[in-house]
């Protein structure tokens, strides 16, 4: 990996552990600069923030996704700390376990807020940042279930498949402007998440998160004329929860 080549500025989402973590410190080992945006579990930052800074810089914005003004301030003080903005990777999500009939209004509300409402107005206040790099993209972490259903999971595979329609459309309305757009949909990730949520579940035959930072550096590595669209990734052979 060529560092100063790679010299460029990530904000990042969900990056307190699993996926997010694992894509913080692959891009720091090519040398980007991290911006890790959101989150309240500030141990978890921070120990994000120390792998991240064994390679490169890193400045930390703790708070809450869900306030658009945070959201708003938040990509001007990235913009105002490094002077640039070239990458905005939306991997903060939350699942969903419950019977279709128990969903609440609140619980809807909740996922759909962090999954599809958050990714869509931070994208739209990055956007104008976006436009002055010549390497702009933006990585949306969706999920196998916005292409399949499954039982007890009626909120989260909603508000995954707007993700994607999303990502969709905004790729085609910014390619012009040279704005790269992706979507990556995992299967089972091995995550904390899923280790509470789902202990069932084990780590064989399971996707894990290095494996997913290596495809987000795969988009980012090859950038050309030549667009993929979207990665669906599926190995597990059970039923997955994210």
């Amino acid at each position: 990996m060529n560092r100063e080549q790679n010299k460029k500025v990530v904000i990042l989402t969900g990056a307190g552990g699993g996926i997010g973590r694992a894509i913080a410190v692959k891009l720091a080992q090519a040398g980007m600069d991290l911006v890790l945006l959101g989150g309240n579990h500030l141990d978890k930052l921070e120990t994000t923030r120390q792998e991240v800074e064994k390679f490169s810089t890193c400045l930390v914005l703790p708070g809450d996704l869900t306030d658009l003004e945070f959201l708003s301030a938040g990509v001007k003080a990235a913009h105002d700390h490094f002077g640039r903005i070239d990458i905005l990777i939306n991997n903060a999500g939350v699942a969903q376990s419950t019977p279709f009939e128990n969903v609440s209004v609140a619980e809807f509300d909740r996922i759909m807020t962090i999954n599809t409402k958050v990714p869509y107005f931070l994208t739209q206040y990055a956007l104008p940042f976006l436009k002055h790099s010549s390497a702009a993209t933006v990585i949306n972490i969706a999920s196998v279930v916005a292409h399949s259903g499954y039982p007890l999971q009626s909120v989260y595979s909603a508000s995954k498949h707007a993700l994607l329609g999303f990502t969709k459309s905004l790729a085609r309305e910014h390619y012009k402007d040279d704005i790269r757009i992706h979507a990556i949909c995992p299967g089972g990730v091995y995550t904390d998440m899923v280790k509470v949520s789902r202990p069932d579940l084990t780590s064989e035959g399971m996707i894990m998160p290095e494996e997913i930072a290596d495809i987000v550096w795969f988009f980012l590595a090859n950038r050309g004329n030549a667009v993929v669209d979207e990665i669906c990734v599926h190995r597990c052979n059970k039923e997955p929860f994210l």
